[in-house]
């Protein structure tokens, strides 16, 4: 799967995330409901709705909306309260409006200068590299019958070698109904357990194993049907890895140039340690693979 090189990244993009409804565009903004005389307009509603509970997202929509309007009207009231007692005066207050203030600025110049920035173009060009570094691997498609005892298995050997269906014979002996006639599909390495890999990745295509295969689920007589190089995902396949992946650069990017105009001055030894580390760039953090495809 698709990894982040730098814990700040992946914070920033959530934080974007849950914040996107304050960057909704342009629309018709209806008074909804006054408190006291103050107007509540769909856009605050909609600011609500973003913001409440995560076990609130599989209410409907209409329920999510009651919600969101009746938090705005709790705040609404006790804000009103608030500023009667001059609350907004308070230290604590000040430092936290300045910082939420900041942070949907920070928010804001994001969506503006990635998420809406991305084009089709580097999306796909991130994906081609993505995928030129990933190596093929090998796949085969197998069936297998699998019984309890290392005679039960020679004989069905025995049978196969008489010219029987290794189908049919699936159907009939095989201990394992999850499969249809014995059908495991196609598998790279390291989806099965090492003894029945070993011997399926040893069979030419067409090919069936002339003795017994055990493992832990018993003993095994495995069918070979095809080996091929198992095909990369497609781009809509994996478009919301290699996005988040352009997005993550260009956040980078738009650090990095920040950070070369403005010092960053750290007091605490131990903090700025901790703090550089995680910054720091990682080697090879643009070459992991891109991600698995889907099973066939």
């Amino acid at each position: 799967m698709f990894k982040f090189s730098k814990l700040a990244a992946v914070a920033l993009i959530a934080i974007a995330a849950a914040h996107g409804a304050a960057f909704a565009e342009d629309k018709p903004d209806p008074v909804v409901a006054k408190v006291g005389g103050v107007e509540i307009r769909q856009s605050e509603v909609d600011l609500a709705t973003a913001g409440l509970d995560p076990q609130l997202a599989n209410l409907p929509p209409e329920q999510k909306t009651v919600a969101a309007l009746s938090a705005l009207i709790d705040v609404k009231l006790l804000a009103a309260d608030a500023a009667k007692e001059g609350l907004e005066n308070d230290t604590t207050f000040k430092q936290r409006v300045a910082y939420l203030t900041e942070r949907e600025l920070h928010n804001a110049y994001f969506k503006k200068h990635v998420v809406d920035a991305i084009t089709p173009e580097e999306v796909k060009a991130r994906y081609d590299k993505e995928i030129a570094a990933v190596e093929p691997q090998e796949e085969v498609r197998a069936r297998h019958i699998l019984v309890k005892t290392e005679e039960e298995a020679k004989e069905i050997i025995v049978a196969l070698d008489a010219g029987k269906n290794f189908a049919d014979l699936a159907k009939e002996k095989s201990t394992d109904a999850a499969s249809e006639g014995g059908d495991l599909g196609y598998f790279t390495k390291g989806r099965m357990v090492p003894e029945f890999e070993a011997a399926a990745f040893a069979l030419e295509k067409g090919a069936y194993t002339k003795t017994p295969v055990k493992t832990q689920f018993g003993f095994h007589v495995i069918l070979v049907e095809d080996k091929r190089e198992q095909a990369p995902p497609t781009l809509e396949q994996v478009e919301p890895q290699v996005r988040q992946m352009v997005m993550r650069d260009k956040y980078i990017a738009l650090i990095e140039t920040a950070k070369a105009s403005a010092a960053v001055e750290i007091e605490d030894p131990e903090l700025k340690k901790t703090y550089d580390e995680i910054n720091k760039p990682q080697a090879g953090a643009e070459s992991e693979p891109a991600a698995e495809p889907k099973k066939n």
